[in-house]
């Protein structure tokens, strides 16, 4: 191998470990709209050990004016859960407003004796699982018990704290469910309940905190 190839090669991990979740870099969150600073309040949180607490948006809360759109609440939500997976993303459109997506479980889907018997895959903005032979838990239990999640950090703290996540962290996320609508026209719709599956069964957060559950 020549030294103009392993420089090459070199300098291809050095790209590919500075995109990985493993880097040491932490995305920026997506900037404000020109002149505007966006307060991101707690909804009600949720408490330890429940399902994730879905909770009105109150009258005085308005959207979040940023560059990339205005995001629109939707619902507060707040999760204690296990983090499953996660799949960052650097290219595309939704990229600049959400850079992570999160797979979590709650319920039974925290439990090792039931994760030990699931394949679980992430990719392409969705999060997927199968099994062999009888499931460790009813079908319909699986999808009302575990997501995959786009977070909008709300600032740097939770961006960072965003960037320091893995697979198998107990984690709280305290935000809001948002639609979007970008400049150009185009949207991005939340999910409103956990139990659809397939496209648009997504939620959408601008995420106030999140820290360890």
């Amino acid at each position: 191998m020549s030294l103009r190839t392993m420089l090459a090669l070199a300098v291809l991990v050095a790209v590919g470990w500075w995109f990985s979740p493993m880097s040491p870099r932490v995305p920026a969150p997506p900037a404000h709209a020109d002149g505007i600073s966006n307060a991101c309040p707690f909804p009600p949180r949720v408490q330890t050990g429940a399902v994730p607490l879905q909770s009105p948006v109150p009258h005085d809360l308005k959207p979040f004016a940023l560059k990339a759109g205005t995001l629109t609440p939707r619902a507060g939500i707040s999760i204690e859960a296990r983090l499953l997976l996660r799949r960052d993303y650097r290219v595309g459109r939704e990229a600049s407003l959400s850079p992570t997506d999160l797979a979590l479980g709650w319920g039974r889907m925290r439990e090792d004796s039931v994760l030990d018997r699931l394949e679980l895959g992430q990719g392409g903005r969705f999060y997927h699982y199968r099994w062999q032979g009888e499931p460790p838990l009813p079908p319909d239990e699986i999808m009302r018990s575990s997501a995959n999640m786009h977070m909008i950090p709300a600032n740097a703290g939770v961006a960072r704290a965003l960037s320091k996540l893995r697979a198998g962290d107990d984690v709280r996320i305290d935000g809001w469910l948002v639609d979007v609508d970008a400049p150009d026209g185009s949207q991005w719709r939340t999910s409103l309940t956990r139990e659809d599956s397939g496209g648009g069964a997504c939620e959408l957060i601008y995420v106030c905190a999140i820290g360890p559950g």
